[in-house]
This record gives structure tokens, C-alpha cells and sequence, in this order.
């Protein structure tokens, strides 16, 4: 019978906690610009990473403009085989237009004056693309627009959303920042970009370990506090991060930890 209990008391919170999440994205007629770096992984914008901002700041009520850079990438990589491609170029902004299904917009027109937040989606292409932090780590240099947005944003006073890879961006940009990739620790693979928090710190940023997702749910605690598990939020710079890809895990995890950076972005902008 005590078994049963536990688990039906599990299997309420872990559905109100659902409940939870998808009702709190309930922002209405805030603006939004999310800042693309191309289509793929390896070479741009992780897909999945922008998908599941675009479904969050659409459950959310967001008005959401997309924008790039008009810049070559990189590098190209074939994706089925994680290598580069010799003798191609391909164009950010051109690339960036596939995930936004045309609706792109080009870096240089992006004002802090007309957005209420801004997001920027991982993949490599924001260590690529939109810096050289691939190449350079701390002594990494930023693309112009890029580095003009995220002052310009931190400025006003308004918030800025990283995930995966890049809350780099952040951390070179604005300093004294906090902000989180994960763990600082690989474990055994799981976060195999680990040694991103490092370079952080380097930069003169702060690093906090946090989690992509919470596993014991049937505790009330946790319960209640479960989205701090998910984002960081650094409420002096109104800047929020989350691990994303930076560890080995479930698609929906990612999933839902977006949805607690965009939520508590959401939140911020006072909407």
C-alpha cells in the first residue's frame, strides 16, 4: 500500500509539474528577436535547439522576428559524416532562412529599441559564426552586430537567452556575467563540452552548474522550485542560459529545458 501511494504521489506531480510548465509561458505581445547562425549543428544553428524556442515563444503568445548575419560561414560540414566539405561556402543568413522559413531578417537591422527580449539558440555556428570561439576560446573575437545586440539589450535592461554553447557570447561580451553550460566535469561522456565552463571563467564570467532536467520528482521541494533546476537566471543582467545539447540526454529533456529559459525570458520582460 506504501508503494502505491509513492507512486501514484509521483505520477501527480510529475503530471501537475507538466501542467505547470506548459501553463506558464502565458506572456502576451512581447517581441522577440532570435539571433540564427546558420542550419546544422556543426556548422550553424542546432535545429531542434530553434525549434523548440519558436514552439515555447508561440505557447508563450511572443511575436517572434528571426535574424542573422549576411556573413560566409566557417566552414561547411557534410553532417553524415562530421567532416568539412573542401571547395564550399555557404552564406549565414541564406542558411539561417531555412529554419526560419524564409522570414529572416539581416543582423544589421536588428534594434534593442523594437524587441522586448532577445534569444540565441546553440549550435556551432554561434562559436563559428558568430564568434571565433571555436578557434580562439577566450581570446575568441565577435562578430560586430552580435557584439552591438547583446550590449545594446543589456543596456536597455531588457533580457537576453542563451543555450547550449552559447552563453559564450555573454560571458565575452558582458562582463562579470553568470551563466550556465552544464557541468564543469565530463562524466564519463555525458557532458562532453564540459570544459566550456572553463573558458567561461576565463573570460572573466561566472559559471553555475546546472542540471538539463530533475529526475526525483516525488519530492515537494523540488517540486516547487523544479525550473531553477532547468534554467539559470542572472537576474542582474537579466540574462537566462540553459545546458541544451551541452549534455548527452533525451531529446525532451532539452526540450523542456528550453521552455524554462524562454518562460523565465518571457517573465522578465514584464509582459
Amino acid at each position: 500500500m506504501f508503494a502505491l501511494r509513492s507512486l501514484l504521489r509521483s505520477a501527480h506531480i510529475k503530471y501537475a509539474l507538466s501542467a505547470q510548465f506548459h501553463a506558464t509561458s502565458n506572456c502576451t505581445g512581447a517581441k522577440v528577436a532570435i539571433v540564427l547562425s546558420g542550419c546544422g549543428v556543426y556548422d550553424g544553428t542546432e535545429i531542434h535547439e530553434a525549434s523548440a524556442i519558436l514552439v515555447h515563444l508561440s505557447r508563450g503568445g511572443a511575436e517572434v522576428q528571426m535574424f542573422a548575419p549576411d556573413v560566409f560561414q566557417m566552414h561547411v560540414i557534410d553532417h553524415s559524416k562530421g567532416q568539412p566539405v573542401e571547395k564550399e561556402s555557404r552564406n549565414v543568413l541564406s542558411e539561417s532562412a531555412r529554419i526560419a522559413r524564409g522570414n529572416i531578417t539581416e543582423l544589421t537591422k536588428l534594434n534593442a529599441g523594437n524587441y522586448d527580449a532577445v534569444i540565441f539558440p546553440g549550435g556551432f555556428g554561434a562559436a563559428k559564426n558568430l564568434s571565433t570561439f571555436a578557434v580562439d576560446g577566450k581570446d575568441c573575437k565577435m562578430n560586430k552586430d552580435v557584439e552591438r545586440v547583446l550590449k545594446d539589450f543589456h543596456r536597455a535592461g531588457k533580457p537576453i537567452g542563451l543555450c547550449c554553447i552559447s552563453p559564450v557570447l555573454a560571458a565575452k561580451v558582458l562582463p562579470g556575467v553568470d551563466v550556465t553550460v552544464g557541468h564543469e566535469e565530463e562524466e564519463g561522456g555525458k557532458w562532453p563540452y564540459a570544459g566550456t565552463a572553463q573558458a567561461i571563467t576565463a573570460l572573466g564570467a561566472k559559471h553555475t552548474v546546472k542540471e538539463v532536467t530533475i529526475s526525483l520528482l516525488y519530492r515537494v521541494d523540488l517540486f516547487f522550485s523544479a525550473f531553477s533546476f532547468f534554467s539559470h537566471v542572472d537576474q542582474k543582467n537579466k540574462v537566462v542560459t540553459t545546458p541544451a545539447f551541452m549534455c548527452e540526454t533525451k531529446l525532451h529533456l532539452i526540450f523542456d529545458g528550453i521552455g524554462a529559459m524562454v518562460r523565465d525570458v518571457l517573465k522578465l520582460t514584464g509582459k
